[in-house]
């Protein structure tokens, strides 16, 4: 594969994503120029819910208060460019590819990989009109840049009804548009699960099935995903 790469590379010359300038094929493949890759480097977080804060911590003060469901939650950046820019084009303009390049900023910042992977699903109807789903391909690309490589279980969840999208909707209205939305498909393979997602924004979705694993005796779950979002003030 490595033989392959060096010829494309020379017949074909790798630019940057953002600023189009040329880049150097490495052992590591990266899509992003040195100046670029500047753009996602880590803020700091907290590592449970991973929303940004002056100093990185275990615990932000709110998840001290009322932790959530899950152990830690570990993402790229906040949902504002250019990661923005990746999320929509991978999810609208079938760019599905993105997700391999997504998950190669992601990876290097998982230091303990859950030995299990599921994704967020989609309903039947929703994937047949996109034609996939990039939490599913940004799981897989994970499993493959993670080690010890994890299990990948892909249809852990499946979701049994079709819900408005969440964009635009507050906290309370996600969360009861969500209500039953899902059930649990498969028994776990492994008691420290880890669920990937594209963007976390108030974090409904990772809740329900949190519970849903929490049910049936995962005793330790993680999320990975590429954008947390800060929830608006307007939108407790």
């Amino acid at each position: 594969m490595n033989w392959l790469k060096q010829t494309l590379h020379h017949a074909f010359q790798g630019q940057c994503h953002l600023c189009g300038l040329g880049i150097e094929l490495t052992e590591v493949d990266s899509h992003w120029c040195p100046h670029c890759l500047t753009l996602f480097e880590p803020q700091p977080r907290c590592e449970c819910c991973g929303l940004p804060m002056l100093k990185s911590a275990p615990r932000c003060g709110q998840c001290l208060t009322m932790p959530p469901p899950w152990h830690r939650l570990y993402c790229v950046g906040d949902y504002q460019p250019p990661l923005s820019h990746y999320i929509h084009q991978m999810k609208f303009a079938h760019k599905f590819w993105y997700a391999r390049d997504l998950a190669a900023l992601l990876a290097p910042s998982i230091d303990q990989p859950a030995p299990l992977i599921t994704c967020v699903p989609l309903h039947w109807r929703r994937r047949i009109y996109r034609g996939y789903n990039q939490s599913d391909h940004l799981a897989k690309a994970l499993c493959a840049r993670l080690a010890p490589r994890p299990v990948y279980q892909a249809g852990l969840f499946k979701r049994v009804r079709s819900t408005h999208a969440q964009r635009g909707l507050s906290k309370a209205e996600r969360k009861v548009n969500l209500l039953k939305a899902f059930k649990l498909a498969q028994q776990p393979s492994h008691t420290h699960v880890a669920i990937v997602d594209d963007v976390v924004t108030t974090g409904s979705t990772i809740r329900q099935l949190c519970q849903l694993l929490l049910d049936v005796g995962v005793e330790k779950i993680d999320i990975y995903c590429i954008c947390r979002t800060p929830e608006p003030s307007d939108k407790s």
